[in-house]
């Protein structure tokens, strides 16, 4: 079985305005906190929640504290993607005393959702926004629903498409949570995270630029 679910949502123009303010925000949190990686050569998630969370709740207030948390839940993974990964030229094992790369997220980053912020309860799916709750009446196939009663469900990402925005729900199917080896089969890295050179200047964040071990707690279904 797949272990992906993709649903595309059909939203207004002022619906996919609010997405798109969520995914900018949730991309600048991203790049706060890269450069503390960078600094500490810290990613393990619980270790840079420490470190992060109550500078990053008083920067980014709107963004919410569970939105802060999965934020750095996707820096903690992609970083694990970009030091740990055996193809990666930046491998700390193979150059364990070199300094760390910056990380720099487009503003086309997904947003990870758990059940805090996202759940799907009756046919409504209800998800975090910057400006409150936002619903959608989602009509599922009878085996797509099956699947959130007896699958364990990973994660939760919010992606901007051609078209709109689409949730992606992984759930554990045939992977292994947390096997870093396993993200390689299209490619090391996603086009939404540009990895620099440690003795290059990092550019400065733009909000309009196109493109641990453990993760955020599943979504609240029933």
């Amino acid at each position: 079985m797949q272990s992906l679910l993709r649903i595309r949502l059909n939203t207004t123009p002022e619906q996919f305005e609010r997405l798109r303010a969520l995914q900018v925000a949730f991309a600048n949190v991203c790049n706060a906190i890269a450069p503390v990686v960078q600094r500490t050569r810290c990613w393990n998630r619980v270790a840079l929640h420490h470190l992060v969370y109550r500078t990053m709740r008083e920067r980014f207030p709107t963004l919410g504290s569970q939105m802060i948390c999965n934020a750095v839940y996707s820096v903690s993974r992609t970083a694990r993607l970009v030091l740990q990964h055996p193809d990666s030229p930046w491998n700390v094992s193979r150059r364990s005393d070199a300094p760390l790369p910056f990380m720099r997220f487009a503003s086309s980053a997904p947003v990870f959702f758990d059940r805090h912020t996202l759940s799907l309860k009756d046919d409504v799916l209800s998800m975090f926004t910057l400006d409150g709750r936002m619903r959608f009446d989602l009509r599922l196939a009878l085996p797509e629903k099956a699947r959130f009663a007896e699958e364990r469900l990973l994660e939760v990402m919010l992606m901007g498409t051609a078209n709109g925005f689409e949730l992606t729900f992984r759930f554990a199917g045939l992977e292994v949570a947390g096997d870093v080896q396993a993200r390689s089969a299209k490619g090391l890295l996603p086009e939404y995270v540009l990895v620099i050179p440690p003795e290059t200047t990092p550019p400065l964040p733009s909000a309009g630029d196109p493109p641990s071990h453990d993760a955020p707690h599943p979504i609240a279904t029933g």
